[in-house]
């Protein structure tokens, strides 16, 4: 579904900053910014044919002119004048009430927020504007906009759905096994019921066709140059899997995923999101813009890294990046370690304090021979129930809420992060490359215990209670 959007800002600054942002929503169609109340109702009484009321039913044959020409969302500037803000809602809520009123101000206090409500409001986005706050006051105003002019005689496939769970899968390097878990927690989703996509975002050497044995002709690239993705033109894009899966794959030509830039990314995840109840994307290890964006979106941000000096500092330097980049906070992400077994010096914990993300409570036992069959077979789907890996990584499926039930789940999520927008420099930086930066990595993660130094079993000369010489936790020098 395309929402139309109609901002109303009388401060240009604002105003450019409020366009910004709302050409990066996706399947956003903004209009031109009017700069007064009585543009923003001029406006609208052209868009409702010249009247200032919707029509009333139409015994099912859909929405009354009057309705279908206005915007589903009208965004109102606290400084909007001559009229007030509050005034303007009122009338605009009593004139056009098919249509979804927003309220962008710097006081986002309860008294504000009840009589923003009583005059008609729909939401309140606070000042200075974040992109996850804008996009879900309007998403939520847009929902309620279309489920108003259903009940005016629309069809009800008018209305979106809701937003399934979206959980990406990123490798601190290359090998640690980032889709084998990605696939193995959309199969325990899928397992329990949920509607699940997996989509691979690793654009330039995606495997996830590989480990499901799965020929295919569409990929991302197919629906990157395209506005508005409606529901046919996703499921021409989608391999429906035998599993139960549906599949949204890597280009075959790696140079090709250059093509799906972070706004294309949006609008996939979205109507992905709109269609199922659990996405999950591989992002492999490399981070690209489109990749960036679907981690800066998710719900459960998941690094994956194995027991290893090297590993563990890649995974290091991949939180860092996330957040010089504003992409991702370290506490906002959940790191697993794969390839355990009892005998490694590094453990979770000293992992923890090297990255400073949170632990998931499962880490995945090192039995590559489970593996190695399925793996060679290209049928993931089929690895045996008794594998400690297969245990183990539904296991995580479930500790990351994967396998609840969709009410319990959304009982249970939490607000929506205020993280800004992928533009300008964070963009640039991406396309170009980042260079590594001075960036200070992010404090240990509380709960845990340091583990054992680095080099321990081979000769250490560190005094007790120092860095080892390959401490992640401490300071190093890469290349």
């Amino acid at each position: 579904m395309t929402i139309r959007i109609l901002p109303a800002v009388g401060d240009p600054d604002a105003a450019r900053i409020v366009s910004s942002l709302l050409s990066q929503l996706p399947d956003a169609e903004p209009a031109p910014v009017v700069a007064d109340s009585g543009a923003l109702l001029d406006a609208l009484t052209a868009a409702s044919g010249g009247g200032g009321r919707p029509a009333g039913p139409t015994g099912g044959r859909g929405p009354a002119p009057a309705v279908e020409g206005l915007p589903e969302v009208v965004l109102v500037h606290e400084r909007i004048g001559p009229a007030p803000a509050l005034e303007l809602i009122r009338e605009v809520a009593l004139r056009f009430p098919a249509v979804g009123v927003v309220l962008i101000t710097t006081d986002a206090g309860p008294a504000l927020f009840s009589a923003a409500m009583d005059a008609g409001a729909r939401g309140i986005v606070g000042l200075p504007l974040g992109y996850e706050e804008l996009a879900a006051r309007v998403q939520a105003a847009a929902q309620w906009s279309a489920g108003v002019r259903v009940h005016l005689g629309g069809s009800p496939d008018a209305a979106p759905g809701p937003a399934g769970t979206l959980v990406t899968v990123t490798g601190a390097k290359g090998g640690v096994g980032t889709t084998v878990t990605a696939v193995q927690l959309a199969l325990a989703a899928r397992a329990a019921g949920r509607s699940v996509a997996l989509v691979d975002m690793d654009l330039q050497s995606g495997d996830v066709a590989s480990y499901l044995d799965v020929q295919f002709r569409r990929s991302l690239v197919d629906l990157a140059g395209i506005e508005d993705i409606s529901v046919r033109v996703l499921q021409d894009a989608v391999h429906d899997h035998h599993t139960g899966l549906g599949l949204l794959l890597a280009p075959e030509e790696g140079e090709r995923g250059e093509e799906v830039d972070d706004r294309a990314a949006r609008q996939i995840v979205a109507a992905l999101r709109s269609r199922y109840e659990v996405v999950v994307v591989d992002c492999g290890s490399q981070m690209q813009s489109a990749n960036a964006a679907a981690v800066e979106l998710a719900d459960v941000a998941l690094l994956v890294t194995t027991p290893d000096v090297v590993a563990v500092r890649a995974a290091k330097r991949q939180v860092r990046l996330w957040d010089r980049l504003q992409i991702r906070k370290a506490a906002d992400t959940t790191t697993l370690v794969n390839r355990l077994t009892r005998s490694t010096e590094i453990q979770p914990p000293l992992v923890a304090k090297a990255t400073g993300t949170q632990m998931a409570r499962t880490a995945v036992p090192a039995a590559f021979k489970e593996l190695q069959p399925c793996v060679d077979a290209g049928r993931m789907q089929d690895l045996d129930a008794r594998s400690t890996i297969k245990q183990a990584l539904w296991a995580l499926a479930a500790e990351l809420g994967l396998v609840e039930s969709p009410a319990a789940r959304h009982q249970g999520r939490g607000g929506q992060r205020g993280r800004t927008a992928l533009t300008g420099r964070k963009r640039k930086a991406l396309t170009t490359g980042a260079a590594p930066g001075p960036g200070t990595g992010p404090g240990p993660a509380s709960g845990f215990a340091a583990g054992a130094r680095f080099g321990a079993r081979h000769g250490s000369t560190t005094a007790a209670g120092g860095a080892g010489p390959f401490d992640p936790a401490g300071p190093y020098e890469e290349g």
